[in-house]
């Protein structure tokens, strides 16, 4: 039986991608552009504010290319079973995808496993902003930043594989709440 991760492999290196990938990331002390979108947790729908979020804490906001697709049904579960140490680090985790709010309601519940949040930026406006809209203009690209709660970018990290996402910015986190308990 083929596995996802078996089956996205397969299409990376065939070159199936879904396009070329977005200018490079917004770099690390830049200040994070502020947006509200539409969002679903647990297959229920919100308003999710990146400025009300880093009231809370740092912020992981992820950029995929599109739910229920190999590398992003990856990605997602790889941060669902991640929940647990992003919330240890005090971390609200947030995916943007330009799907369809309905869709993402449904990707919230199966791949999130009800875990995350996932927001809909069906025009591309935020993946924008964030350097993480892929040529074409149809798809995100996938794309991760950490954004610390005085609004700058702690680590941006773009790489087509999901496979390290969820560690680059769990490093990253780890490595902030250790220089700010020093201080």
């Amino acid at each position: 039986m083929t596995t996802i991760r078996q089956l996205f492999a397969l299409i990376v290196a065939t070159g199936l991608t879904l396009s070329t990938q977005a200018h490079a990331a917004l770099p690390p002390g830049d200040k994070a552009p502020d947006f509200t979108l539409p969002a679903s947790l647990a297959g229920h729908g919100f308003s999710f504010s990146l400025k009300e979020a880093l009231k809370k804490g740092p912020v992981v906001l992820y950029f995929y290319p599109a739910a229920f697709t190999p590398g992003c049904t990856i990605e997602a579960h790889d941060f669902a079973e991640a929940m647990d140490q992003f919330h240890d680090l005090n971390a609200t985790v947030i995916g943007v995808s330009m799907d369809q709010l309905d869709t993402l309601k449904k990707f919230s519940v199966s791949e999130c496993r009800s875990r995350f949040a996932v927001a809909a930026d069906e025009s591309g406006s935020v993946s924008r902003l964030y350097d993480a809209r892929l040529s074409s203009g149809v798809h995100a690209a996938r794309v991760s930043y950490v954004i610390t709660p005085d609004d700058r970018i702690l680590m941006s990290y773009e790489n087509r594989s999901p496979d390290e996402h969820v560690a680059q910015a769990l490093m990253a986190l780890q490595k902030w709440k250790a220089g700010s308990s020093r201080h």
